[in-house]
């Protein structure tokens, strides 16, 4: 009586090896003499294949301890920036004084692009960073449900924060950050910072640092109103 062989899969000799880890103690002579197709070089054995798997590894690991180390230079460079606006914006006595140190920082010291503020209650100051356009509808639709709102923005808003006439010209390829102004629970309006970078804001930056800022600034500004 003639018995079929069982065909022989990956999955069979996949789960042998598991349950045998000593397979290649007792063959080692197998290590050096198998042999696999490398896209890079051709043919090579499995030790010679375990030793490039290891090596990628290692330059993968390499590569994330890099960015990890410029994300926290980055942050301390962030925090101290933010550490000395506050020292200047406790300093100020006036909307305009507060208006020109939020300008001068997030154009100068973060080399971002433009710095806006649109607030609920009309004041008459001719200060460039004051919007004078209503935005309450920006507000209520990109800020409903939230305090920050990232990342790009259609033209005719972009006109409409950064005092842009001409729709068609102004440039909507840059990103935005909208940060909600609230103090004791009073919406004052929100503040607006552009990059000319469309992927400088985006939806998954940390808003630590950004909660405290707003909360020093709302506070200030109700100060002065």
């Amino acid at each position: 009586m003639i018995i079929d062989e069982l065909p022989l899969t990956d999955e069979m000799v996949s789960a042998y090896l598991q349950d045998n880890p000593d397979f290649f103690n007792r063959n080692p002579q197998l290590l050096t003499s198998l042999r696999m197709q490398d896209n890079n070089r051709g043919v090579v054995s499995l030790v010679e294949r375990q030793q490039q798997n290891l090596r990628e590894k290692v330059q993968l690991l390499e590569e994330e301890i890099t960015q990890l180390l410029s994300v926290a230079n980055n942050n301390e460079q962030l925090f101290t920036v933010y550490s000395d606006l506050y020292l200047q914006l406790i300093d100020c006595n006036s909307l305009a004084a507060i208006l020109d140190c939020l300008y001068e920082t997030t154009t100068k010291l973060l080399s971002l692009a433009d710095c806006k503020v649109w607030l609920k209650t009309y004041i008459a100051s001719e200060h460039p960073c004051i919007i004078k356009e209503d935005c309450q509808q920006i507000l209520a639709t990109r800020l409903a449900d939230d305090d920050y709102y990232f990342g790009r923005m259609q033209k005719s808003e972009v006109a409409l924060l950064f005092h842009q006439n001409d729709i068609f010209a102004c440039s909507a390829t840059g990103s935005v950050v909208l940060i909600k102004l609230q103090n004791a629970d009073e919406t004052l309006g929100f503040m607006a910072i552009s990059s000319q970078d469309a992927e400088h804001f985006d939806p998954r930056m940390d808003t630590l640092l950004l909660n405290q800022f707003s909360k020093l600034v709302a506070k200030l500004l109700s100060k002065q109103l």
